[in-house]
């Protein structure tokens, strides 16, 4: 059985929606998707929830427009900006001495429960990274094997509380319900990552207009989140500064002459801030070094956090840039640089059904792993937004349909049942009908006694 799912994405400078059809088996047909400029957001978070809902619904108009649908749900991203990432662990005996589902639930919800979580802090995925089953570690999947203890290693990613119901009363303004939430990094690794990365090791940096999220993933699940509050708008801004030219005229320098490999010696002509029917020329190498400079100190951040996550020697796949950010020519020479001997790789969201041209940039990774996460395609197991416990071969949830016809029989057939049941039941009358019957016995005495004296 199809069901119809709506992806958005919320981004720092712009919303994505995406509407799709998920078969019986997860196969996926993109069917309707809508993009709108972000509003009413900073650094991936809700500054204004007026605004943002304004250009959460057109995004998601366009997107029922075009797949000629109607959807009332949707999975939501979240930017990384304001959360934070705990490890915790859980141990649990097993008494019939066969793991099952209700034993891995009970494993990773203590994870949870040893976890030291803030009151203002909500639980947004809980991610096993580690199952040990007696003395094995490492175990992938630990479903039907026998054992007398079950561990767990979880990877928690946390958010504040005010964060998430902004988001919500965000979107539910948009005249649409949230569904579930996703982080966005987690979305853009289920988009753009392949199995032998996944399993090698590798370090996810999605790089969008205002904010860069980076997650490591090694083996089955996340085991580490960090997030940089720089994009590529960032680098407009330099170029405002620099160049003394207005925002907007910044930002096409840096679409159009944009590049980190060899400078140009070439002049251009830009009009100037406060006076733009005034212009000067600037020389494509003054481009060159801005863009240069900001890149640099950008993806030598992220390095750091990577040296400092202690994981740096688990990415034997390396690491994988994706986002709209990820698009500047030269970028991947200068991160090859800037990380040392790692491969780099240059990512783009997967392929499926009907997915639009413009869909296929990299800028679109996290809107397109929100549709996949939707046909399960997460990690094995995982606590999600709505503290529910998810496998990827779960059954999906059934939509669910109104049948009026069945509805009347079952209706009518219970109250036929009832009148059977009213013939043969004796009227007791209640307490309060006792109370009554007693007070109107009282009154007729008292009115007896008056007349007689």
């Amino acid at each position: 059985m199809s069901r119809t799912v709506l992806a958005i994405d919320i981004g720092s400078t712009k919303i994505c929606a995406i509407i799709a059809e998920i078969a019986g088996d997860n196969s996926i047909a993109i069917t309707g998707a809508g993009i709108s400029k972000a509003q009413g957001l900073k650094r991936g978070s809700i500054t204004n929830i007026e605004l943002a809902s304004k250009s959460i619904k057109t995004a998601v108009n366009d997107a029922k427009r075009i797949a000629g649908s109607e959807v009332k749900t949707a999975i939501v991203s979240i930017s990384g900006a304001y959360t934070k990432s705990i490890n915790a662990s859980g141990i649990v005996n097993i008494q019939n001495k066969e793991v099952t589902f209700k034993e891995i639930e009970r494993v990773m919800q203590t994870s949870l429960y040893n976890a030291n979580i803030p009151n203002e802090y909500e639980v947004l995925h809980a991610l096993p990274y580690n199952f040990k089953v007696d003395d094995q570690d490492h175990v992938e999947d630990p479903m039907g094997m026998n054992a007398s203890r079950l561990e767990v290693d979880t990877h928690i990613i946390t958010t504040q509380k005010s964060n998430l119901n902004n988001l919500r009363k965000a979107v539910r303004g948009a005249g649409i319900e949230v569904e579930s939430i996703v982080l966005a990094g987690y979305a853009s690794s289920i988009a753009t990552l392949n199995d032998d990365e996944k399993e090698l090791g590798v370090a996810l940096i999605d790089m969008g207009g205002n904010t860069s999220n980076i997650i490591i993933h090694s083996g089955n699940s996340i085991v580490y989140n960090d997030f940089l509050g720089v994009g590529s708008n960032h680098v407009t801004s330099d170029l405002s500064m620099a160049l003394h030219t207005p925002l907007n005229i910044a930002d096409s320098v840096k679409l159009n002459y944009g590049s980190l490999l060899n400078p140009s010696n070439d002049l251009i002509e830009l009009p100037i801030i406060g006076d733009e029917n005034t212009t000067h020329e600037v020389s494509l190498e003054v481009v060159h070094n801005v863009i240069y400079a900001r890149v640099e100190e950008t993806l030598m951040i992220l390095a750091q956090f990577i040296e400092n996550s202690g994981l740096k020697d688990k990415i034997g796949a390396g690491i994988v840039l994706t986002g709209g950010f990820s698009q500047m020519e030269g970028i991947r020479e200068l991160a090859v640089a800037t990380f040392g001997s790692v491969p780099v790789r240059l990512a783009k969201p997967k392929e499926m059904s009907g997915l639009f041209e413009n869909l296929r940039s990299p800028q679109y990774s996290s809107a397109i792993g929100l549709v996949l996460y939707a046909a399960s395609a997460y990690t094995p197991y995982e606590i999600d937004a709505n503290k529910r416990i998810r496998h990827s071969n779960e059954a999906p949830a059934e939509q669910t349909s109104v049948n009026l016809t069945d509805d009347l029989a079952i209706l009518s057939s219970q109250l036929l049942n009832a009148d059977e049941k009213k013939e043969k039941m004796v009227f007791i009358p209640t307490k309060k009908e006792k109370k009554s019957e007693e007070a109107g016995a009282i009154s007729k005495f008292w009115n007896w006694a008056n007349q007689l004296f």
